[in-house]
C-alpha cells in the first residue's frame, strides 16, 4: 500500500501543499535539490515520501539504516552516485533511516557529498533534529516535521487498503464501530493501521468460516489485538514532551490531566525514580513556600518509590501528583535565586560588610572584621537594624512573596522585618 505518487500520500497536507519545497521535490520540479530531514513519529510517512521522491524519472533510490550502516557503506553509495551522475546523468536519493543513531563523526562524513550535490540526502528521524543532528547538516537541509495522522486520514487509508487491488480487493469489509476502534488504537500511525487491519482481517475470515469475503466487527479485536501499544521513547523527544505536559498540568492545577500524563509515563516504562525526582523539583519550583510541606511529601515519595518499586510505586506517585496539583502555587523562591544568580553573573559583586566578616581568628578586629556587628539574639524581638549587604546591592529585592497558601502570611511579615533591618 505504499503511495506511488504525491496524490496517494495520506495526510501531511501542511508540508505537501502545491508550491512547497517538498511538493516540488516530489514532483520532480527540481534537480540537485536541497537535502531533506524528515522528523516525525513512526508511521507518519517518512519512508513513503522518500519512495515517491525516488520514483521520479531521472532518480534512483539508495537506502541505508543508521542501525546497521557505517561510514564505509555511506562512502560506497556516494562513489556509485558520483559515477551514475557522470555516466548516466542519474541523480541518487540517499534515504538514511534513523539518522539520530549516527555519531557526530558519521554525520560529518555526509557533509562533502551533500555540499557537492552528489546525492540528495533524505534522512528520517523520530527525534528532534535540534538535539540529534549536527548543525552543519541541518543548515544544508530542509527540516520537515511530520505530524501523527488525523483520524480521517487513517480512515481513508484503511478503506483504501480494503478496496485497492494491492490490498484486500474488496474481500474484506469493516463495520463503522470497528473502523472507529481501529483508528483509536492506531494512535495516528499509518503503519500500525495497516498492520492491525491485516490481523483483524484474518480474525474475521476465521470467525466467519468463509474463503472469500467477511466483515470485521468489534468482536474480532478480542481475538486479533489486545491493548493498544503506547508510543513512548524513554530517551527521546516523546519523553521530553510527556514529562513537560505532566509538569505543566500539575503547575496548572489540573489533577486529571496530571494523572493521565503520569499514567502515560508509567505505562511507557519510564523510570519511576525519574518521575519522583521531577516531583521533588516541582515541589520547590512551583509550590514552594505556599505549601512548604510539599517538598517533605515528595522527598518521602521518592524514598518510598526507591524502597517498594513498581507496580506499587504508582500509588505513591499518584498521591504526590494529586497533592501538588491541588496545592497553592508559588514560584517566589525559584524567582529569587534566579534573579540573584543573574545579578552575580552580571558583575554585581558588592564586598562583604565589615561587621559581617569573620572574626574567628587572632587580630581580625585590627582589620575591622566583625566590628559593629549587632547580635540579633540580644534584642527581645531577635531582629535588629543592620546592614547585611553592601550599598550597591542593598536596593535589590529578590524575595517577593506570593499571596497564596501558607506564604500569604509572609507578605506582611517580610515587610515588617525589612523595615526593622533596613530602617525603612
Amino acid at each position: 500500500m505504499r503511495p506511488r505518487s504525491v496524490d496517494e500520500i495520506v495526510g501531511q497536507q501542511d508540508v505537501l501543499n502545491p508550491g512547497s519545497p517538498l511538493h516540488r521535490l516530489l514532483n520532480g520540479e527540481t534537480r540537485g535539490a536541497q537535502s531533506v530531514l524528515l522528523w516525525g513519529p513512526p508511521g507518519t510517512g517518512k519512508t513513503s515520501i522518500t519512495n515517491v521522491l525516488a520514483s521520479t524519472h531521472g532518480r534512483k533510490l539508495a537506502q541505508l539504516s543508521a542501525i546497521s550502516a557505517g561510514v564505509k557503506e555511506v562512502r560506497e553509495v556516494i562513489e556509485r552516485a558520483k559515477a551514475d551522475s557522470d555516466l548516466y546523468d542519474l541523480e541518487t536519493v540517499l534515504f538514511l533511516d534513523e539518522i539520530h543513531r549516527f555519531s557526530k563523526a558519521q554525520q560529518d562524513s555526509l557533509l562533502p557529498s551533500v555540499e557537492a550535490g552528489w546525492v540528495t540526502l533524505v534522512a528520517a528521524t523520530t527525534e528532534n533534529p535540534s538535539f540529534s543532528v549536527i548543525a552543519p547538516l541541518i543548515s544544508r537541509s530542509v527540516v520537515v516535521q511530520l505530524k501523527s495522522l488525523a483520524d480521517e486520514d487513517l480512515k481513508t487509508l484503511a478503506l483504501r487498503a480494503l478496496t485497492d487491488e494491492r490490498g484486500f480487493a474488496n474481500l474484506i469489509a469493516i463495520d463503522q464501530d470497528a473502523l472507529t476502534e481501529l483508528v483509536r488504537m492506531s494512535q495516528g500511525d499509518a503503519r500500525r493501521t495497516l498492520t492491525f487491519l491485516e490481523s483483524l482481517a484474518f480474525a474475521a475470515w476465521q470467525r466467519s468460516g468463509k474463503d472469500t469475503s467477511a466483515t470485521i466487527v468489534l468482536h474480532d479485536f478480542e481475538v486479533a489485538l489486545s491493548t493498544a501499544p503506547i508510543r513512548y521513547d524513554k530517551d527521546g523527544d516523546n519523553h521530553c514532551d510527556v514529562i513537560s505536559a505532566f509538569i505543566k498540568s500539575v503547575r496548572g492545577s489540573d489533577a486529571d490531566a496530571a494523572i493521565y500524563w503520569l499514567a502515560r509515563m508509567i505505562e511507557g516504562g519510564e523510570d519511576p525514580r525519574f518521575i519522583a525526582r521531577r516531583l521533588m523539583i516541582l515541589a520547590s519550583e512551583d509550590i514552594g513556600l505556599a505549601d512548604p510541606n510539599a517538598i517533605v511529601l515528595t522527598t518521602s515519595v521518592a524514598q518510598s518509590v526507591a524502597l517498594i518499586g513498581m507496580p506499587e510505586g504508582r500509588i505513591v506517585l499518584a498521591e504526590a501528583t494529586i497533592y501538588l496539583a491541588l496545592a497553592p502555587k508559588s514560584n517566589s523562591a525559584y524567582n529569587a535565586i534566579n534573579q540573584a544568580l543573574a545579578d552575580v553573573r552580571a558583575g554585581l559583586l558588592g564586598p562583604v560588610p565589615e561587621a559581617l566578616r569573620s572574626s574567628n581568628y587572632a587580630g581580625a578586629e585590627n582589620y575591622g572584621n566583625g566590628v559593629g556587628y549587632s547580635y540579633p539574639h540580644d534584642d527581645p524581638a531577635a531582629v535588629v537594624k543592620q546592614d547585611y549587604l553592601d550599598p550597591k546591592v542593598r536596593a535589590k529585592r529578590y524575595y517577593l512573596p506570593k499571596r497564596f497558601g501558607a506564604e500569604s502570611e509572609s507578605v506582611s511579615l517580610w515587610e515588617r522585618l525589612r523595615q526593622i533591618i533596613r530602617g525603612k
